[in-house]
């Protein structure tokens, strides 16, 4: 949703409900963790009035155990948290699923898939970022492809049921190559938004 037009945001999140996408992803960002400051709670929960499919929320802040309840109540279906983000993260996992949500632990760029190995089991999904978090538009990690291998290794060791989602760069050229290295979801903001024919393009990526 951050590639979305926010002058006619209902308009957007209308045409995603007609479209073949499953969740809409939002990224909420403090300025902080990452340099971009982007929305909080009260978009969160106008998206979620408009919106006929569950929110995918990705908090891009410090600290996040803090506002687990804040954003299950504003509508996150999924909640996802940085693993660099988190002092306690078995603990922050353990309240979004207390709270009723999906949960999910996002790792950056240069977090290597290993230090999962004690946390996956007690994840829905996990995100890998496939660019520098923090801004729309930038090009696509290569080295993102072996992440995902590697992460379906562990996933199949230790929590097959979890998802793997790659957020960063994700077009219609890499997302075959994405789902063949193993991952679930793909999160597709510029490729969609800025595309002539956005339900058109979300149906190539799907295929």
């Amino acid at each position: 949703m951050l590639s979305a037009d926010f002058g006619n945001l209902q308009r957007d999140i209308e045409m995603l409900n007609q479209s073949e996408c499953d969740w809409l992803h939002v990224d909420v960002m403090d300025g902080i963790f990452v340099p971009n400051i982007s929305f909080g709670q009260p978009v969160v929960k106008h998206i979620k009035k408009h919106a006929r499919k569950p929110l995918d929320v990705h908090l891009m802040i410090m600290d996040p155990g803090r506002y687990v309840e804040d954003f299950r109540a504003a509508g996150a279906d999924i909640l996802t948290v940085h693993y660099e983000a988190c002092t306690h993260l078995d603990r922050t996992l353990h309240a979004i699923s207390d709270a009723g949500m999906k949960c999910g632990v996002v790792l950056n760029p240069h977090t290597p898939v290993s230090l999962l190995e004690d946390t996956v089991q007690l994840c829905d999904v996990v995100l890998l970022m496939s660019v520098n978090p923090g801004f729309g538009g930038q090009k696509f990690i290569e080295n993102t492809y072996s992440k995902v291998h590697q992460l379906r290794q562990l996933c199949d060791r230790k929590n097959p049921k979890c998802l793997i989602e790659v957020d960063g760069g994700v077009n219609t050229n890499n997302a075959p190559l994405l789902f063949e290295a193993g991952a679930d979801v793909l999160v597709a903001g510029n490729a969609v938004f800025k595309s002539d024919d956005p339900q058109t393009t979300i149906k190539m990526l799907k295929q």
